[in-house]
């Protein structure tokens, strides 16, 4: 779901990003402050959908071999690295108190939550993040996934529907979305997150995995779109 979608094609659209992630992926909560910043300072100029990526099915199926990670107990020492690194804070004692046994109950949260739009999926993301990571909440329960409707609703002024929410969960067309976001993350070769897509409409793409700080970002958006160079750049920004 396009989150600058028109009507046709806007021709202040120089970039389109397709931004693959996981609402359990410590790197794409550390990196939200990177994206928030890029989002503000090309808005009108950028558009961009989010697709999940379902990185944990469940635990007997899942394995990280580059940061040697096989079961829950494994990931706290990366969250605690992903803090050290990036400055962002991020609360691991869920992994040794109430651990996610899977990613898909809260993808599948969001892509109910998106349903209602593109700015309500985002709303409620942002607040699953935020109770995953900072207030070290189980997002794999559905009682806590209901609870964070029920907030995005008050957040929102009421424009969250929380029981469209609930019942689209049970839904098939929340599932069936959630199923073509890993299809096409799998089709593409996508297994790490945060990963983005970037396209230009007259042509030109690049792929970037991995948090990196705003500065290596705008790097790479500026290599493939000059033309953002006097908008998204720290020099742009102190202006």
């Amino acid at each position: 779901m396009d989150q600058t979608a028109t009507a046709g094609p806007d021709p202040a659209v120089l970039l389109h990003v397709t931004y693959y992630t996981d609402p359990l992926c410590c790197w794409s909560w550390a990196f939200e402050p990177e994206w928030s910043r890029l989002r503000r300072a090309l808005v009108g100029r950028m558009a961009w959908r989010l697709r999940m990526g379902g990185m944990i099915r469940r635990w007997d199926r899942y394995e990280d071999p580059l940061n040697a990670i096989h079961r829950p107990a494994q990931m706290g020492p990366l969250w605690m690295q992903a803090e050290r690194q990036t400055g962002v804070r991020i609360e691991s004692r869920v992994w040794t108190e109430d651990p996610p046994d899977s990613s898909w109950p809260a993808c599948l949260a969001f892509k109910a939550a998106e349903l209602q739009s593109a700015f309500l999926g985002d709303v409620y993301l942002k607040r699953m993040r935020h109770a995953l990571f900072i207030e070290g909440l189980n997002i794999a329960r559905r009682e806590v996934l209901s609870d964070i409707a029920a907030e995005s609703a008050a957040a929102s002024g009421g424009s969250f529907d929380a029981v469209r929410w609930e019942r689209d969960m049970d839904g098939e067309v929340a599932k069936r979305a959630f199923q073509k976001d890993m299809t096409d993350a799998h089709l593409r070769g996508i297994g790490r997150f945060p990963t983005l897509i970037l396209r230009r409409p007259i042509g030109g793409e690049k792929l970037l995995t991995g948090w990196r700080p705003y500065e290596k970002l705008v790097e790479e958006v500026v290599a493939l779109v000059p033309e953002f160079r006097s908008e998204c750049t720290p020099e742009a920004e102190s202006a």
